[in-house]
Protein backbone atom coordinates (compact mmCIF):
# COMPACT_ATOMS: atom_id res chain seq x y z
CA UNK A 1 0.00 0.00 0.00
CA UNK A 2 1.09 3.37 -0.32
CA UNK A 3 0.91 6.37 2.58
CA UNK A 4 2.25 9.78 2.27
CA UNK A 5 5.19 10.66 5.08
CA UNK A 6 6.01 13.90 6.46
CA UNK A 7 8.82 14.81 8.30
CA UNK A 8 8.99 18.06 10.69
CA UNK A 9 12.69 19.91 12.34
CA UNK A 10 15.46 18.03 12.53
CA UNK A 11 13.78 14.43 10.43
CA UNK A 12 13.06 17.32 7.48
CA UNK A 13 16.83 17.91 8.02
CA UNK A 14 18.31 14.63 8.03
CA UNK A 15 15.91 13.23 4.94
CA UNK A 16 16.77 16.34 2.77
CA UNK A 17 12.92 17.00 2.05
CA UNK A 18 9.30 17.58 3.86
CA UNK A 19 7.72 14.71 2.83
CA UNK A 20 7.35 11.45 0.31
CA UNK A 21 5.29 8.87 -0.71
CA UNK A 22 6.43 5.48 0.51
CA UNK A 23 5.10 2.22 -0.82
CA UNK A 24 5.22 -0.34 2.47
CA UNK A 25 3.67 -3.47 4.18
CA UNK A 26 3.97 -1.62 7.21
CA UNK A 27 1.16 -2.85 9.38
CA UNK A 28 1.27 -0.06 12.03
CA UNK A 29 2.60 3.81 12.23
CA UNK A 30 5.49 1.87 14.10
CA UNK A 31 6.30 -0.72 11.80
CA UNK A 32 6.57 2.07 9.22
CA UNK A 33 8.66 4.09 11.53
CA UNK A 34 11.35 1.38 11.89
CA UNK A 35 11.26 0.76 7.92
CA UNK A 36 11.83 4.31 7.06
CA UNK A 37 14.40 4.39 9.86
CA UNK A 38 16.31 1.29 8.13
CA UNK A 39 16.15 3.36 4.97
CA UNK A 40 17.09 6.90 6.08
CA UNK A 41 19.45 5.98 9.36
CA UNK A 42 17.26 8.90 11.25
CA UNK A 43 19.43 10.73 13.96
CA UNK A 44 18.16 9.51 17.64
CA UNK A 45 15.78 12.63 18.95
CA UNK A 46 14.00 11.51 21.30
CA UNK A 47 10.35 10.89 22.02
CA UNK A 48 9.10 11.52 18.86
CA UNK A 49 4.89 12.23 18.04
CA UNK A 50 3.30 10.63 15.35
CA UNK A 51 0.39 11.91 13.48
CA UNK A 52 -2.35 9.94 11.09
CA UNK A 53 -4.68 12.01 9.19
CA UNK A 54 -4.29 15.65 11.09
CA UNK A 55 -4.79 13.41 14.67
CA UNK A 56 -2.54 12.19 17.04
CA UNK A 57 -2.04 8.27 17.50
CA UNK A 58 -0.23 6.05 18.88
CA UNK A 59 2.62 4.03 17.65
CA UNK A 60 0.68 0.99 17.35
CA UNK A 61 -2.44 2.67 15.36
CA UNK A 62 -2.92 0.40 11.68
CA UNK A 63 -2.12 2.03 8.95
CA UNK A 64 -4.82 2.15 5.46
CA UNK A 65 -3.79 2.98 1.75
CA UNK A 66 -3.83 6.69 1.36
CA UNK A 67 -3.08 7.70 5.22
CA UNK A 68 -0.87 11.12 5.96
CA UNK A 69 1.56 9.79 8.29
CA UNK A 70 3.26 13.14 10.43
CA UNK A 71 6.45 12.54 12.64
CA UNK A 72 6.90 14.89 14.82
CA UNK A 73 10.41 15.00 16.80
CA UNK A 74 10.58 17.37 19.92
CA UNK A 75 11.00 20.94 19.57
CA UNK A 76 13.26 23.29 21.36
CA UNK A 77 13.07 27.34 21.92
CA UNK A 78 13.73 29.92 23.47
Amino acid sequence: MQVQVEYFAVLREHVGHGGEAVDTAARTVGDLYRELDARHAFPAVGRLKVAVNDEFRDWDTPLAAGDRVVFIPPVAGG
